[in-house]
């Protein structure tokens, strides 16, 4: 079913966070304040991801039903529509990698995956233990984020890669927030810390990426009770969550 697969680079890296249906749809649990020209703008991205075959690095917030509350309705529950990432955000090959407090990683995910879906239970992305050690690990020249939500996660993250010595790209108009406020102060913060913000139409005005630079050689339903379990790459599940 999948086609053979041209040798994918992660020199320039596209970072995905939780683009899923609770924080992206109208009408949405928890639906995004700036929901029209951010979903105009992550079609544009990843549009342009596709045609400079970049792979992508996806977050997606995972909760379970059992969660107690904690000043937000519930969303993104395990297996709900609500969890699912937009369609359009989905890259071939991908693969879901589980979350279970553990390190280790399925061998050979660079070489054989361009999408990589990593499952956010803590409210930061490097909470994950295999996320943080996948990106601390990545020797890549740039890190473009995109995503939901700008206040805090992608924040968090920007910063927690610029701590990690990565060159961090953000692109202020294709990251979704809920505080107007908020997210300009974000911005400020990440701009005070030298961290590159640029727009959608600036990160897209050339289909192909950088070109390549001479290198130092380097390592190798019911939107709560679904009938059906999903995973949030619109996948059945196989197995119960962990």
């Amino acid at each position: 079913m999948r086609g053979k697969l041209k040798s994918i680079s992660w020199r320039r890296v596209a970072v995905d966070i939780c683009t899923q249906r609770d924080f992206l749809q109208p009408g949405a649990i928890l639906q995004v304040a700036n929901l029209q020209p951010v979903l105009e703008n992550l079609k544009s991205f990843f549009a342009w991801v596709r045609a400079a075959g970049l792979p992508v690095f996806s977050a997606v917030e995972s909760h379970r039903p059992s969660e107690p509350a904690t000043g937000f309705p519930l969303h993104c529950i395990d297996g709900t529509p609500g969890q699912r990432k937009l369609d359009f955000t989905l890259l071939n090959p991908h693969h879901l990698v589980e979350a279970d407090n553990s390190l280790s990683l399925p061998p050979d995910l660079l070489k054989k995956y361009r999408q990589l879906i990593f499952r956010k239970r803590a409210r930061e992305v490097l909470g994950n233990p295999k996320a943080d050690r996948f990106l601390t690990s990545l020797e890549a020249d740039e890190f473009i984020i995109v995503g939901v939500g700008l206040e805090r996660a992608i924040r968090q993250l920007a910063l927690g890669l610029l701590v990690r010595h990565k060159t961090v790209t953000v692109v202020s108009d294709a990251c979704g927030f809920w505080s107007h406020a908020d997210a300009d102060l974000a911005l400020r913060q990440l701009a005070a810390k030298n961290i590159r913000l640029v727009t959608t139409a600036e990160i897209t005005a050339a289909v192909e990426p950088l070109p390549p630079r001479r290198r130092r050689p380097q390592p190798a339903g019911d939107r709560h009770r679904p009938e059906q379990p999903e995973r949030p790459d619109g996948l059945p599940s196989r197995t119960a969550s962990a």
